[in-house]
């Protein structure tokens, strides 16, 4: 992202990149693997847009080398911002040069077109759009990026993207209400509403997109609110989705800092020792630090409930979030207060995460706005970015993340990760396109199989 508010140190910064940054390869790494397996033979140069620690590039590596993809040694190119340094995705480009041909070339997302000498097979690419709307002119810029991606593949390439699932609603500007009684929430709503609303690029200003707080039945500021009385909100569910996704990211911010007492293994096996997977119930696996932030009576209990295995302690997951939450209230209002430490951490992630905007679009306005303004791409072959099988739009549920909040909210929402293969199909081939509205019409209203099928349609 071009833009000045882009926080490329933040963003680019060893603790983030190659840690916090660098997890799921398999995940990320997913459709491309299938976009590669569908190509022609003699067809394999896959880009990837912000490699950021590797962890796909890593996966691909370990598929290739196993003889996933038979097709020949696959050429993939990596495009990351200016001034990105990891050592992980080093290692896991050594690791790609071993069974394929792997280079890096830097630039940003919406420059792709002239980082590219050449069109390309498939183009893959993680969290990518919600930082181009955050960071590079909002809709404008998502936009404008979708319409850069048909001229950079290759007529019947593919474009694999996977980023935060939005909501299920017709539009993210439907209003609900919901009810916060933790108090660490209620915190969070006061320090995190006002700034995200006047700082972030986001889509809520008209009158409809008002957000109302209110305390003993009366409405109250954001900044205003009381952190000890239940809040009763009503605002478009899009920003429902922020909160409850801005916090959970936060929460993490705060845990791997370390401020808290403790810090939770996040990543690799020890992430995922599950109960009971499918419910989201896990051991956690963590460390103590210097810091000391739990009352001793919760501290005690965590200890007590607490297990050694080996150089470190594990504990239920839910006992965890719940002692933890109680010291994430104390560091809120020490980061309100602009207390050392606290403050630097709150700030930190305020910069580096706090103003993104990550549910831009539901999945029927993303799978439409792909379609229509793919078609306006400006070179020469007129070709559409569609999904064409089911399967090609998979949804990858974060049930450990949805079992807490369910025990945090009356009625939370649905966190998750959407991930859609798009083909980019040429207008003149009637039967692709016929299969590729079909697999529009699972997803999408009929207003905007209506503005696809008018756009597809328009140049004749």
């Amino acid at each position: 992202m071009s833009g000045s508010a882009f926080s490329t140190a933040l963003k680019t910064a060893s603790g983030y990149i190659d840690v916090a940054a660098n997890a799921h390869g398999e995940e990320k790494a997913l459709l491309a693997l299938r976009a590669l397996e569908r190509l022609p033979a003699g067809r394999s140069h896959l880009v990837e847009i912000g490699p950021g620690g590797g962890s796909a590039v890593a996966f691909l590596a370990s598929q290739l080398a196993g003889g996933v993809h038979d097709s020949g040694r696959v050429r993939l190119t990596l495009v990351e911002v200016p001034g990105v340094a990891s050592e992980s995705l080093v290692q896991a480009m050594e690791d790609f040069n071993r069974v394929g041909i792997c280079d890096l070339v830097t630039g940003f997302a919406q420059d792709i077109a002239g980082l590219l000498p050449e069109r390309v097979d498939v183009i893959s690419a993680s969290a990518l759009l919600h930082e181009v709307y955050s960071y590079g002119g909002g809709y404008s810029g998502l936009h404008s990026m979708i319409r850069t991606l048909p001229t950079v593949l290759k007529s019947g390439g593919m474009f694999a993207y996977r980023d935060v699932y939005a909501v299920n609603s017709p539009s993210l500007h439907d209003r609900l209400q919901q009810t916060y009684t933790a108090r660490s929430w209620l915190r969070f709503l006061r320090m995190f509403v006002p700034q995200y609303l006047s700082e972030g690029t986001h889509p809520y200003h008209s009158a409809a997109d008002l957000v109302v707080f209110r305390q003993d039945s009366r409405v109250v500021p954001a900044e205003g609110l009381c952190g000890t009385t239940s809040v009763v909100a009503s605002a478009p569910v899009g920003i429902f989705r922020e909160i409850q996704r801005h916090y959970v990211t936060l929460r993490d911010h705060v845990w791997r800092s370390g401020v808290l007492g403790f810090r939770p293994f996040l990543e690799g096996p020890l992430a995922s020792d599950w109960i009971d997977a499918r419910r989201g119930h896990k051991l956690v696996h963590y460390v103590l630090t210097d810091t000391d932030w739990l009352p001793a009576t919760q501290k005690a209990m965590m200890l007590a409930l607490s297990e050694r295995y080996g150089d470190h302690l594990t504990v239920d997951g839910d006992i965890f979030d719940e002692c933890t939450d109680i010291a994430l209230t104390a560091f809120l209002d020490a980061a309100g207060r602009g207390d050392g430490e606290c403050g630097m951490v709150w700030e930190g992630w305020v910069s580096r995460e706090g103003r993104e905007t990550y549910a831009y679009l539901t999945l029927d306005a993303l799978l439409a706005a792909f379609a229509v303004n793919s078609v306006e791409a400006d070179h020469a072959e007129r070709t559409v970015l569609m999904p064409m099988r089911v399967d090609d739009v998979l949804r990858r549920n974060r049930a450990y993340y949805n079992r807490y909040l369910k025990r945090s909210i009356p009625n939370p929402l649905r966190d998750a990760k959407q991930l859609v293969l798009f083909a980019n199909v040429p207008v003149s081939d009637v039967g692709a396109l016929n299969a590729g509205m079909a697999c529009l019409q699972q997803w999408c209203s009929k207003t905007n199989l209506a503005r696809v099928y008018a756009a597809i349609n328009r140049g004749g």
